[in-house]
């Protein structure tokens, strides 16, 4: 089994609604994000997926929430999670590779790539992952 992984970053606020601390109140996060490609065969070029063209469609997604207060965007439904957003992030990114057609293949064959993970770092030490396993 071959895994790639491209990693991207973006500034976000948020505040969690049902939670008894200081993560009530608005702050903010430098997020990192990884997202991992798995899959068992390799394209001619000897590649499971272009790097490019990944960091490319992840960058697409990763827009949409930067520098964003994350509560605005009604996905979240005022929770705007680590969990949630890596599940936010997987779905819309799923959604663009398949616009683009570079999950084209994946659907030819069960080992060919497939997004299996992201991960969301809200620090260094805290990180919520989203996989299909």
């Amino acid at each position: 089994m071959f895994e790639v992984r491209v990693e991207d970053d973006f500034a976000a606020a948020h505040f969690l609604r049902d939670y008894h601390g200081k993560c009530e109140n608005l702050h903010g996060h430098n997020y990192k994000v990884f997202v991992h490609v798995r899959g068992e065969l390799l394209n001619e070029g000897g590649m499971l997926l272009d790097f490019s063209q990944l960091k490319k469609s992840l960058k697409k997604v990763l827009a949409g929430l930067d520098h964003t207060n994350l509560n605005d965007i009604a996905y979240f439904e005022q929770n705007p999670s680590a969990e949630r957003i890596a599940l936010y992030i997987y779905n819309n990114l799923l959604r663009i590779l398949s616009e683009e057609g570079l999950d084209a293949e994946w659907k030819e064959a069960k080992k060919s790539a497939y997004l299996y993970a992201v991960d969301v770092f809200e620090t260094d030490r805290s990180r919520a992952t989203y996989s299909v396993y």
